[in-house]
């Protein structure tokens, strides 16, 4: 595998006129992508209703799952971090309610595949790795 490459986001805003967004990869492109999702939050001219934002992908059976991971309100939680929530493309965002605008932030990362037969050069033999041993249990008056 090459060096991978980080992209930001391109600007994703959900709106009552645009309630979804879906990024997608050429189907072609034999490379690894993985989406993040840093950021979400309510942007100038949201009003103070709930907003929530919906991540849809599909499961290992191929099935279509909704997973709500923002449920924004001006007065109480406008802005949602969610420490870089790793996605597979493709992936939808909805704004299953509210009508925003929210905006989403994030970045995406490509790995370049070089050779079909390559092998993991930092793997480190199961025979050099410490055992781990139990935690010793405190004892403490109750």
């Amino acid at each position: 595998l090459s060096p991978a490459s980080a992209l930001p986001l391109p600007g994703c805003e959900l709106t009552s006129s645009t309630k979804s967004y879906t990024f997608k990869v050429d189907e072609e492109d034999d490379s690894d992508h993985v989406l993040a999702l840093s950021v979400v939050c309510l942007t100038d001219g949201a009003k103070d209703e709930c907003n929530v934002v919906e991540v849809v992908g599909r499961n290992h059976e191929n099935q279509e799952i909704a997973v709500p991971v923002a449920n924004l309100r001006l007065s109480c939680q406008p802005l949602l971090s969610l420490d870089n929530f790793q996605l597979q493309p493709p992936v939808t965002f909805r704004l299953a309610a509210g009508s925003g605008p929210v905006h989403l932030a994030g970045w995406h990362q490509i790995v370049h595949r070089e050779d079909d037969s390559f092998e993991e050069e930092d793997e480190v033999p199961e025979d050099e790795l410490a055992a781990i041993m139990p935690a010793k249990k405190q004892r403490g008056k109750q």
